[in-house]
């Protein structure tokens, strides 16, 4: 049986293998993201993080929530501006492969900037990336082991 997203592929008249999905889909398929869309979700940045882009996502894995002790992962969760501006702070503007990382401070779309290191892996404001390059066709996803906090 064809999934309908490979029936979709062929109507469309394109191989299955060249079709991507954005930053939000790739996370969703990934399966080890489930808390970052479930927030995502409630900070209403899913058609932001659907749109053009590109967009280089520094993505908690569920492991890198579960660090949070609950209480305070629910109170963020409750607190639209503080989710926005802590999941802001994982993504910076344009499509950056780890190869391409540079040791130094970025600018995130929050408006702050991170530091990133490439010292035994690539990291970000000490989060180690745990699975770099997942493409998508608005930018990349790089999983990373901690939730990062704007200072």
């Amino acid at each position: 049986m064809k999934k309908p997203l490979v029936a979709l592929a062929l109507v469309a008249g394109t191989s299955f293998s060249a079709m991507a999905a954005d930053i939000v889909d790739t996370a969703v398929k990934a399966g080890n993201f489930k808390t970052l869309v479930t927030a995502v979700k409630a900070a209403g940045l899913v058609d932001t993080l659907k749109g053009p882009g590109p967009f280089t996502v520094f993505a908690p894995t569920d492991a890198a929530f579960a660090k949070i002790p609950k209480a305070k992962l629910d109170a963020l969760l409750a607190d639209k501006a503080a989710l926005t501006k802590v999941l802001t702070y994982h993504v910076v503007a344009g499509q950056v492969m780890a190869k391409d990382v540079k040791p130094g401070k970025v600018k995130t779309v929050e408006g702050s900037e991170v530091t990133l290191g490439t010292t035994g892996g690539v990291t970000v404001d000490g989060a180690r990336v745990v699975a770099a390059d997942v493409k998508a066709d608005n930018g990349v996803i790089h999983a990373i082991d901690t939730v990062i906090m704007p200072k």
